[in-house]
């Protein structure tokens, strides 16, 4: 089949460099690759984080540069005549132009959820480096070019679901497969980040008045950009960043008020207002509530992490855990069993490959963009952008005394319940950390303990509390910092929560529609409410038994979440490759076959050994012959504390095998069928039929990156919009037409 020729207006790649450009290039090299340096040549002694940080930024900025401008370009050809699903479809509901900086707010906001904060963290019992290499290295070659592929072919069909996309260019049988695996394992991650926030928010009055009010907040900006003001993005901007910092401030006031009881949640309360906000999130029009959420919770989001960057370089903090640690090959490690592969890939997951992204780039992103040219900074950028989070984290990991990492992360069971008994496990470990230092860490922020506080959450907030406090108010802040930052994880994760369900209610739509065509109208109101429902109260179900039952519910499928978010990477690579094949860019269809290739070997077999392996601290069905063993012998293992709780154990570790093994056939099946396609394709190319829309030419006029370059400006000029971009005047649309394209949240 012959590959696509370039629309007429499409940028081409630039035939070589200015000089001043190539210096700067060369310059941006070599700061990363002296960073890469030190990371990888020190042994046995601390180096600065600020090591790091180079590494990380200039290797960003290197792909961002190239090679996502070659995938965007060469690869994709993107089209900026050619009218989006937004500007065709727009209903106010779901399909709505919305403005590219808005957009990548909402899209980043969506996919940077506790995969980025707590991953990293957790990986870091491998030492810094491993996970390092993997974050960056996993980010450029893997998880933003899913992110920027998916995004692309699902704007190109409409804003089809990934599930739907895999059915309509796989086939039934793959797709099939590949609907039910994608489906059930949303509904798993939406339960496990839920969970996470209920965690964090319960009994914290600042963090459920902080977080609570952004929605009003939200509501506000939607309104003012929809009726009041339309386009004026940067007002709404300050004045939605005032109203946020003002909630932030206020927060602290209410906790220490006589309002904090009133404040003050039990876990079951917040799971009941989660799932109404969950609801409403994914019923009402996206300008209103989602979009300028997402917005708004991304200056906070990106704000942070990039004041705690600057942090690192003023206070340069030195990295303080090994690069790589013993138990990278031992794979016996306190914090998670098995060896460094393939598990700390897995662990990792959302700062350098995440399939969950993969639901949100089918889901509510392609249906607001603009331009198809703005996918690579959407796509592309905004994956960078959460892979910088995760480096970030892993700096407040490893920052800390790698003592103290592993008594907090360690589980009860391992280190005990007291300073003394944790220092002696520690020292274990092959690490030291006296008893003492155990308890000043834990009254310096406010806490009476920070043994076993596993997850990866209060590490994270200790770290950037460490290097906070280096910069600002000294030990005496620590508590303030360490708290802002359980409040700030919080709202990182809701926005993952909000958009979440909206995608589930747009897949589900999907799936049903290929039953009952009206649910194929994704703006249809039957069809909205139904499914909305079924969503909140499949991932609400599961929350509500695990937060009552420290065994049930979303508890006992927990384990599968690395796994499966990665089984999920599978599937939309696999569906990306085949649409590469399909439309005629077979020489291109390595730059998504070569991370398939990889994401299968790891996910597959970190699911085998799950299923298979004889430690029952990896494998499923061996946890379950351990604890059905004692069950016989009449004893009680920990983590249960009766018989029933035993009995539940082996009940869980059967599901989840059970389910393991489901999931990596589905994923099988859909691989298998997906290069069946692709070898029909290349083989017969005349047989081969695409559900891409054809191509409409667009009347509206937007820059394609976060500002505009002068041959933007000057068809933006000619165009006779403003700098927000818009309906072509010359176009026959109204004035009214020209605000609305303007692209409001």
């Amino acid at each position: 089949m012959p590959e696509p020729s370039a629309p007429p207006n499409t940028p081409s790649p630039p035939r070589g460099l200015p000089p001043k450009s190539i210096a700067i290039w060369s310059l941006v090299a070599l700061v990363s690759a002296a960073g890469w340096g030190v990371l990888a040549l020190s042994r046995g002694e601390e180096i600065s984080a600020a090591w790091m940080l180079a590494a990380a930024l200039g290797s960003y900025a290197i792909a961002y540069r190239f090679y996502s401008r070659f995938i965007a370009n060469r690869v994709l050809k993107v089209d900026k005549t050619r009218a989006t699903p937004a500007e065709r479809l727009d209903n106010g509901i779901d399909f709505h132009p919305t403005d590219r900086r808005v957009l990548f707010g909402h899209h980043f906001a969506a996919v940077a959820g506790a995969g980025p904060l707590v991953g990293p963290v957790l990986a870091a019992q491998m030492g810094y480096l491993p996970g390092t290499i993997w974050i960056i290295v996993g980010v450029i070659f893997a998880g933003a070019v899913q992110d920027m592929v998916t995004l692309f072919f699902s704007t190109r069909r409409n804003g089809r679901s990934l599930g739907q996309m895999a059915r309509d260019e796989i086939g039934p049988f793959g797709g099939a497969a590949a609907l039910i695996a994608v489906f059930a394992i949303m509904i798993i991650l939406l339960a496990v980040l839920a969970l996470v926030i209920v965690n964090a928010l319960a009994h914290s009055p600042w963090g459920v008045f902080s977080i609570g009010m952004t929605i009003p907040i939200a509501l506000l900006m939607g309104v003012y950009l929809r009726v009041l003001r339309p386009g004026k993005v940067t007002e709404v901007s300050v004045i939605g960043v005032a109203l946020l910092l003002l909630a932030i401030v206020a927060g602290g006031w209410v906790a220490e008020s006589s309002l904090a009881d009133t404040f003050t949640l039990e876990p079951s309360t917040l799971v009941i207002w989660m799932i109404v906000y969950g609801f409403l999130a994914s019923v009402l029009p996206v300008w209103m509530l989602l979009a300028p959420r997402d917005y708004l919770s991304t200056f906070m989001k990106v704000g942070t992490i990039g004041l705690l960057a600057v942090g690192v370089f003023v206070s340069l903090p030195t990295l303080k855990m090994p690069a790589v640690t013993d138990f990278a090959s031992r794979g016996d490690g306190p914090v998670f069993a098995g060896s460094m592969f393939p598990f700390v890939f897995i662990t990792i997951a959302c700062g350098a490959l995440s399939g969950f992204h993969s639901l949100v780039s089918s889901g509510t992103t392609p249906k607001m963009v603009q331009k198809e040219t703005q996918i690579r900074m959407i796509g592309y950028g905004a994956m960078l952008t959460e892979s910088f989070v995760a480096i970030m984290a892993m700096i407040t990991a490893c920052i800390i005394d790698p003592g103290l990492y592993f008594a907090i992360n360690s589980p009860a069971g391992v280190v005990g319940t007291t300073v003394q008994s944790a220092s002696e496990a520690v020292t274990n470990f092959g690490f030291s950390i006296g008893p003492d230092a155990l308890a000043k860490a834990a009254s310096d922020v406010e806490e009476a303990s920070l043994l076993s506080r596993t997850g990866g959450a209060p590490t994270f907030a200790l770290g950037m509390s460490e290097i906070f406090s280096a910069v600002i108010g000294g030990t005496g802040m620590k508590a303030f910092w360490y708290h802002f930052a359980i409040m700030f994880e919080a709202l990182f994760i809701l926005t993952t929560v909000d958009a979440g369900t909206r995608v589930g209610r747009f897949m589900l739509q999907d799936m049903l529609g290929n039953v009952y065509k009206p649910f194929r109208q994704v703006s249809w109101k039957p069809g909205v409410w139904f499914a909305s429902a079924v969503v909140v109260g499949g991932w609400g179900y599961f929350l509500w038994v695990g937060v009552h039952d420290p065994l049930g519910g979303i508890n006992q499928l927990f384990p599968l979440f690395g796994i499966a978010n990665q089984l999920l990477a599978a599937v939309a690579l696999a569906v990306c490759t085949t649409l590469l094949v399909k439309s005629g860019r077979l020489k291109w269809a390595w730059v998504t076959a070569v991370p398939l290739a990889w994401d299968a070997a790891v996910t597959l077999t970190a699911s085998w050994q799950k299923i298979f392996s004889a430690d029952p601290r990896v494998g499923f069905f061996a946890q379950r012959d351990k604890y059905q063993t004692g069950i016989d012998a009449g004893e009680v293992l920990p983590p249960a504390k009766s018989m029933d709780d035993m009995h539940t154990v082996v009940t869980n570790s059967t599901v989840d095998g059970v389910l393991c093994a489901l999931f990596a056939v589905l994923i099988i099946v859909v691989i298998a069928d997906a290069a069946r396609v692709c070898v029909k394709a290349v083989r017969d190319p005349a047989s081969i039929k695409l559900s891409e829309v054809p191509h409409t030419e667009s009347k509206l006029v937007a820059p394609a990156g976060m500002f505009p370059t002068p041959e933007e400006k000057a068809e933006l000029v000619a165009a006779g919009v403003g700098p927000e971009g818009g309906i072509r005047k010359n176009s026959g649309g109204t004035d009214d037409e020209v605000s609305a394209g303007t692209g409001s949240a």
